[in-house]
């Protein structure tokens, strides 16, 4: 019997393929499944490099760039046991299938895989793709091989060539200039460009204040309806809002700023005057759903809805494609197979009614820039979807949460639009005795057919504006005309804000936009510019460190074309040129690297990325690349920032420095900030001797912020004196000796629970201020609490109270119940009806219980609540996912099949065709 053996990327994905192609898949014919997990070589780095090149000028590189830009590839040192395993599991096929996935990197790894097992030239060798997992598609795939597309392969050498080149000619010169450690990458510097560049705005923003006026107003004929309008213009001139400032504090020309006294003393002409409705316009709503996820999509509603990194959303999707739950997530195509449109539209059907489905299906053509090999959308797997509540009991709780959110986008991307009219009124009263004519707005919008919003919304950012009025609000009929009464006005102040800093999600739709990189990358790029400790997270946010300033400076400055937005997404295109076989990799690597043939020398390549590093290296003065300006103290004295070799950053004024804590973002450090750290003694403010140990007490600004310190640190002694962080609301050049003592006892021991004698400790965390009980064989359970001053003085009594509550993720707030339902009479506890995310359920708070097609939660009896909980005993708690070890040992054990003759075909024309490189193994 013939045999097959086929390779992918992961173990699970093996797994997941192992069951589709076991005993009986195809007559006749066997499968052996196994996982070359992940690549298998790569370029070699310096202590990998074979003794035959090292001493070659390009052997830093383990590319060869003046003999074709051949490289040095190894076999990781990590995955020699592997190649060695599929060596094996070779020798016991008749065929090899290599079912990497099916974008440019899969390729090269099929490609790799190719060149280091090395098959007899009698094995047929195939490709074969798909992009979901699922019986049906693996059948196909296997019956619809292909060859190995060179130029895909072409395409991601190319990519990974490059980033060897730049990261690794660039990477030294910021070791020089800025700090040891540091890396230079083709997008990551890019990356690191854009939060610099947010910052940078946020440090020339310059605030500013205006105010305007609410009104809440009745019709005089039917004065039970009152409705809400802001003020807009006076005497014909637009009323200032936030958008009407620049960066500098200054509104733009011909709008009215009002202060305090304007807005109070214009509320107060208007009050006892009688308004008119000076205009009413209607205009039809309507909304369209938002296209099926792509990977970038997916990370931005992830971060949005799920406040999940582009890392943990990409990690959750793998998995779910790995295990046949979705279609491939490294995606730049929004179209949905006919498949999936029939599975979409019966959805739809079944679960919300056929006034919910279009005539025809939808379709979303349009590619993102810079797109990449067309695939599917991200799409629940399959010819019928997986409801959302049947994968949550499958799978963790975050991969549930995205297949979720990935089935609420497939379905609403294939309902009808949402629909309804929008009014729009102006009313408006002569002011007395300004006689100023004032202008009020308001719209309101009632949504008459939901639509796809019946299942998902998308969100936005944060300082972009909605691309529709999500909100349904209605107003009272209106016309042109009628005569209204105030019921109050009530003046507003207001600052304006910089704008927004970075999110992952917001980053993510940036670089998209701009066509840095590709959407498949954010992720890593995100995470490597993080740990790199270019950017750190506050809160979500992303705030670049002043290394950060300091690498931007230098390749701005002399490396302009490198962190170009227009120049690095040009590069994208032309890497797709090269996937689509209309450029070739050699010559654009060498304009690259040496730069373009110039006709004055002879066609010598000269202006290429080799050239600009030698050319800038002595032209490059560190002093100034590390100096971020803040300002200039009273007597005129600059004020820098630098980054400081260690990482450490501090401010400069002269000779005289200090220290900047980590916790300060560059925006926060102001001249007035600068020269209040400048002016802290260095040993910090001597507080007081404590009486208990006769030790001074200092109040410090350290890197991790302020703190407070109980006696000296003794030279040559390892034990480092008592230090306690100030809260947030104190300061210290404020701070009392008093204060500080209090600091120092914490974290406190509040007491024992009395019902099992645990100790509950008081202690202000990573996280901030948290109680937590010390439970047997040394568990811990822990509640935040509301501010850090309570750790001072929070009670037994309030702990256990806090303890007795359902533990909540960090941002979490509990939800209320629905409805309170009485005793359950089996365990005697009380019941209610909660909301959770797939619908309301009945709780004895051990048991939950979903209401089921008919169950209504107003009308749901106590009986009726027993009974579902009842039922949910007797089925027993939800089955869990095997534990790794008898999954791997299930893994294992799905790929030993009985060996068959070798078949006597020929090889793919493909292996014959594909170029050979230098290679170590």
């Amino acid at each position: 019997m013939p045999t097959s053996l086929v390779i992918v990327e992961s173990p699970a994905k093996a797994r997941t393929i192992a069951g589709f192609l076991g005993p009986g898949a195809i007559e006749g014919h066997e499968f052996l499944v196994e996982s070359s997990v992940g690549h298998i070589r790569d370029l070699a780095s310096k202590q990998e490099l074979p003794d035959e090149f090292r001493g070659e000028p390009w052997a830093d590189l383990a590319i060869n760039v003046y003999d074709q830009f051949k490289p040095v590839y190894v076999i990781h040192a990590d995955k020699k046991k592997k190649v060695t395993e599929l060596r094996r599991l070779l020798k016991q096929a008749d065929e090899l299938l290599l079912a990497t996935d099916e974008d440019r990197e899969g390729e090269a790894i099929a490609w790799h895989l190719l060149e280091v097992l090395n098959p007899p030239a009698s094995m047929p060798v195939k490709r074969m793709v798909f992009h979901e997992i699922t019986p049906q598609a693996i059948s196909e795939a296997v019956a619809n091989p292909r060859e190995i597309d060179r130029d895909l392969v072409n395409a991601q050498e190319a990519r990974r060539f490059l980033d060897r080149l730049y990261g690794y000619e660039v990477s030294p010169v910021l070791w020089r200039k800025v700090a040891p450690k540091l890396s230079a990458g083709r997008v990551q510097s890019v990356a690191t460009r854009l939060v610099v560049e947010r910052e940078r705005e946020r440090m020339r923003f310059r605030m500013a204040s205006y105010w305007d006026i609410d009104g809440v107003f009745t019709r005089q004929t039917n004065s039970d309806r009152s409705f809400g309008a802001s003020l807009v213009q006076v005497d014909g001139a637009k009323v200032a809002s936030g958008k009407d400032f620049d960066h500098a504090g200054q509104a733009k020309v011909g709008v009215v700023v009002l202060d305090e006294a304007g807005a109070r003393g214009l509320a107060g002409e208007l009050l006892p005057q009688a308004f008119t409705v000076r205009s009413v316009e209607r205009k039809p709503y309507r909304r369209r759903p938002a296209a099926p996820f792509i990977t970038s999509t997916l990370q931005q509603e992830a971060g949005r809805k799920l406040r999940l990194s582009a890392a943990q959303a990409m990690r959750a999707a793998q998995t779910l494609y790995e295990n046949g739950y979705i279609t491939y997530m490294r995606t730049d195509s929004t179209t949905l197979s006919d498949t999936a449109l029939a599975a979409a539209r019966a959805t739809i059907v079944e679960r919300f009614g056929a006034q919910y489905l279009p005539d025809t299906p939808r379709q979303y053509t349009k590619k993102v820039r810079n797109a990449q090999e067309a695939h599917e959308a991200i799409r629940p797997a399959g010819e019928a979807f997986r409801t959302p509540e049947s994968v949550a009991r499958e799978v963790g709780t975050t991969e549930a949460r995205v297949y979720e959110l990935i089935w609420q986008r497939t379905i609403a991307s294939q309902m009808t639009d949402a629909t309804g009219e929008t009014v729009s009124v102006r009313l408006g009263a002569i002011a007395q005795p300004s006689e100023r004519s004032a202008e009020f707005a308001t719209s309101g919008t009632v949504i008459t057919h939901q639509g796809f919003r019946l299942v998902y919304v998308e969100d936005v950012d944060e300082g972009d504006a909605a691309s529709g009025d999500d909100r349904e609000r209605q107003l009272p009929a209106m016309a042109e005309g009628d005569r209204l009464d105030v019921v109050s006005l009530e003046p507003h102040g207001h600052e304006t804000q910089p704008p927004p800093r970075f999110t992952e999600a917001s980053l993510v739709k940036r670089m998209e936009e701009l066509g840095v990189g590709r959407p498949s990358t954010y992720a890593s790029t995100i995470k490597t510019i993080l740990d790199r400790g270019y950017v750190w997270k506050k809160g979500s946010a992303l705030v670049p460190s002043f290394t950060a300033f300091a690498v931007v400076n230098l390749l701005e400055e002399h490396f302009g074309n490198l962190v170009d937005y227009a120049f690095t997404a040009h590069m994208e295109d032309e890497l797709d040129h090269i996937a689509g076989g209309d450029q070739e990799l050699v010559p654009w690597l060498s304009e690259f690297y040496f730069g373009p043939p110039d006709p004055t020398a002879g066609g010598e390549r000269r202006g290429g990325l080799k050239e600009q590093v030698n050319a800038q290296l002595d032209l490059i003065d560190p002093a100034a690349i590390n100096s971020i300006p803040i300002g200039l103290d009273p007597d005129g004295v600059p004020i820098v920032a630098k980054p400081g070799r260690s990482g450490s950053p501090y401010i400069k004024r002269g000779e005289d420095t200090a220290s900047v804590p980590d916790d300060l973002t560059p925006d926060e450090l102001t001249v007035e900030k600068a020269l209040e750290l400048l002016a802290m003694p260095k040993g910090g403010r001597e507080l007081g001797v404590d009486a208990a140990t006769g030790h001074p007490v200092y109040a410090k600004n350290g890197r991790f912020g302020p703190y407070v310190q109980l006696g000296d640190l003794v030279d040559g002694s390892k034990v480092k004196p008592k230090m306690a962080s100030l809260f947030k609301t104190m300061t210290v050049d404020r701070i009392t000796l008093e204060e500080a003592l209090e600091l120092l006892l914490l974290p406190r021991l509040v007491g024992a629970d009395p019902a099992d004698g645990c100790e509950i400790v008081a202690a202000n965390g990573r996280y901030g201020p948290y109680i937590q009980k010390n439970l047997p064989e040394e568990k811990k359970d822990s509640r935040s609490i509301d501010s850090e001053e309570q750790l001072l003085t929070i009670t037994l009594d309030d702990c256990l109270v806090i303890l007795a509550q359902p533990k909540l993720r960090r941002g979490q707030t509990a939800k209320l119940p629905l409805r309170e339902m009485g005793i359950d009479p089996v365990s005697q506890k009380p019941m209610v009806v909660k909301d959770g995310r797939f619908g309301p359920y009945v709780t004895d708070g051990e048991t939950n219980a979903s209401l089921r097609k008919g169950d209504d939660v107003g009308t749901l009896s106590v009986e009726r609540a027993s009974e579902l909980l009842a039922d949910r005993r007797e089925a027993g708690p939800a089955k869990k996912r095997p534990a790794k070890k008898a999954a791997k040992k299930a893994a294992k054990k799905s790929v030993k099949k009985t060996t068959a003759k070798k078949s006597a075909a020929k090889k793919s024309a493909a292996k014959k065709a594909a170029a050979k490189k230098v290679a170590v193994t």
